[in-house]
């Protein structure tokens, strides 16, 4: 069995709450552009944007991979290309559930939490090959990616 560490190097048990998902199954490009939009929010805008990415209301702004992605008007941040990731969405609202179950165990106010650090990385890959014609194969990747994320304990509220 592997052994994790974090991304975030300045980690204080008093200060701050983690929570990492490891090699999970979705795109670790939807998941990037997912943590660099919701770094810095509270826990509840945090879900509150994913929640609103799953039901198709507001879409995550696409800042480095967006060649070819629609625009989108409901952006707020001044970006204009965007997507609504739906699976890697889901899976980072785990990662939140997981992450407020933490900060309520350490005994932290979880209306004054803030994403200080999400970071994406990616993890195995999966070799396969995909039958194709005549008798021969392409073979097929796919990446598997851990997502971590740390929370800390601000003055102001939003």
């Amino acid at each position: 069995m592997p052994q994790f560490g974090y991304a975030f190097q300045s980690f204080d048990k008093t200060k701050h709450v983690r929570a990492s998902i490891r090699e999970k199954d979705i795109s670790h490009k939807h998941a990037r552009e997912i943590a660099v939009a919701i770094k810095g929010r509270s826990i509840e805008k945090a879900r509150e944007l994913l929640e609103n990415v799953i039901s198709g209301k507001e879409a995550i702004p696409y800042r480095r991979y967006n060649n070819e992605v629609a625009h989108r008007s409901n952006i707020r941040d001044g970006f204009f290309a965007g997507r609504f990731p739906k699976k890697a969405a889901s899976e980072f609202l785990r990662i939140l559930d997981n992450l407020e179950s933490n900060a309520e165990y350490k005994g932290m106010d979880l209306d004054r939490l803030r994403i200080v650090s999400a970071a994406v990385h990616k993890g195995t890959k999966l070799k396969r090959f995909q039958p194709r014609a005549m008798g021969r194969s392409s073979p097929k990747f796919d990446t598997l990616v851990h997502v971590e994320l740390v929370a800390q304990e601000s003055n102001d509220r939003e």
